[in-house]
């Protein structure tokens, strides 16, 4: 996957969350909420798209 398309993932996430935070009417905690979990898929999407997820699952515990 090529940088300039991880960037465009980037603010295209980051552009849709804002819309949503701020058009959106919702409360605090659930847009606290919202926001976390946007964020942990990303990076997570991030570690595997950089190959970091996929060399942690030849370790054996």
């Amino acid at each position: 996957m090529s940088l300039v398309s991880v960037l465009l993932v980037l603010i295209v996430v980051g552009v849709i969350l804002w819309l949503v935070n701020t058009y959106i009417p919702m409360d605090r905690k659930i847009k606290n909420i919202l926001n976390v979990v946007v964020v942990i898929v990303v990076v997570l999407w991030l570690l595997r798209a950089f190959g970091v997820l996929d060399s942690l699952n030849s370790i054996r515990i």
